[in-house]
């Protein structure tokens, strides 16, 4: 069997994670397949040592251009490939030789990024991802939520949809921090202090804003009881430049000297950071599937998340969850799991077993079983998977 793997976003947050996860698993589970992974050799660099029957194939145009297309479709007929994984969703047609499976992560691309669009994009975009969700052998869906999004939205049979769930990266269950890499962050960042910390995208969607009001309230409401006065809100993302409301927020609710802002950080100091969290807060207004609860849990860090989208599915009874839109529940949560030592005991061990619900080995092998059933003929015709 030749597989070819579209690896072009792998440096992007969610749908990258996901990239260098799946291929590594796979060169732990497949020895005798050949696979093509089209895209930059320096970001395969990454991955890690891949075996033999892993072939990086250069591509360094982008995969929403014509040229992109083009040339990625003249790379999967050289090589002769059975089948083509795209892991992400995409409009562009592919006009394949071979069947493909498709990865939806969420839809809030197709949902909010054509906004600034014209009617008539808007309508051709929606056409087209709607067409290349139909051509596909095989549609694999991170969470039930993403997969009744597609049904909803974008009207795809449910038999054509399978759930295949993320997982943390290993990374993250190399056991608590130790007392030097408490030291580490105490002399990179100067972080000595309780802390409650938010990871991700900084994104409207991700709601941050309301994770600093909801701070604020909170800072507002132990200063009364005297009770963790040096506790500051940690937020690890993107670069803030861009974000000039989260700067207002912290003026607005008088805690500058509270919140800190870190941008991007290493895995292997990120891990840190969820180990040391009093709490970690993901109040999310929309996620297809949400990592970052289940990487605070998989260290014991008690998690307050939304009750919307795909969360409650990825976090079970494990996590605090609340109304994303108010602030003052967030604040209350935050407070309890705070402060009550028994339930964040409860928390803790819960979160424990629910980070282990989710396994890279076992979804990967998923994976493999489709590419082979769709290789094989067991998916939907050539014809209309060319289209």
């Amino acid at each position: 069997m030749k597989v070819a793997i579209d690896i072009r976003r792998m440096t992007e947050f969610g749908v990258g994670t996901y990239i260098r996860n799946v291929v590594r698993t796979l060169a732990r589970l497949d020895r005798s397949s050949s696979y093509f992974l089209i895209g930059s050799p320096a970001k395969v660099a990454e991955i890690g040592s891949l075996p033999g029957n892993f072939e990086t194939i250069a591509l360094p145009a982008a995969d929403n251009t014509l040229k992109g297309c083009l040339e990625f479709r003249a790379i999967v007929r050289r090589f002769g490939c059975d089948v083509v994984h795209i892991p992400h969703l995409f409009w562009m047609p592919l006009g394949l030789d071979c069947r493909y499976v498709l990865t939806v992560h969420d839809l809030l691309e197709h949902m909010y990024g054509s906004r600034n669009l014209s009617s008539l994009r808007r309508s051709v975009h929606f056409y087209l991802t709607r067409r290349a969700l139909r051509g596909a052998a095989r549609v694999m869906a991170v969470s039930e939520f993403t997969k009744g999004e597609i049904e909803k939205l974008l009207g795809i049979a449910d038999e054509r949809i399978e759930v295949v769930y993320n997982a943390i990266d290993e990374r993250f269950l190399h056991g608590h921090a130790s007392a030097g890499d408490l030291e580490l962050i105490a002399q990179r960042y100067q972080v000595n202090y309780p802390f409650l910390l938010y990871a991700g995208a900084i994104r409207p969607h991700k709601n941050v804003v309301r994770i600093i009001e909801a701070f604020s309230a909170l800072k507002s409401e132990l200063a009364k009881e005297r009770r963790f006065a040096d506790l500051r809100l940690i937020i690890i993302g993107d670069d803030l430049s861009g974000h000039p409301r989260l700067r207002r927020a912290v003026v607005s609710g008088g805690v500058q000297n509270d919140v800190r802002f870190l941008g991007f950080v290493p895995i292997e100091v990120l891990r840190i950071f969820y180990d040391a969290a009093k709490v970690f807060v993901f109040p999310s207004l929309y996620e297809g599937f949400g990592l970052p609860p289940l990487e605070a849990m998989a260290h014991g860090t008690p998690v307050v998340t939304s009750n919307t989208s795909s969360l409650p599915e990825v976090v079970g009874n494990a996590a605090l969850m609340v109304n994303p839109e108010n602030v003052f529940e967030i604040k209350r949560a935050l407070q309890q799991a705070l402060l009550d030592s028994e339930l964040r005991e409860r928390m803790k061990e819960r979160g424990y077993e629910q980070a282990q619900r989710f396994s890279w080995t076992s979804s990967v092998a998923r994976i493999l079983e489709i590419y082979r059933e769709v290789a094989d003929g067991r998916g939907i015709s050539r014809g209309a998977a060319a289209g």
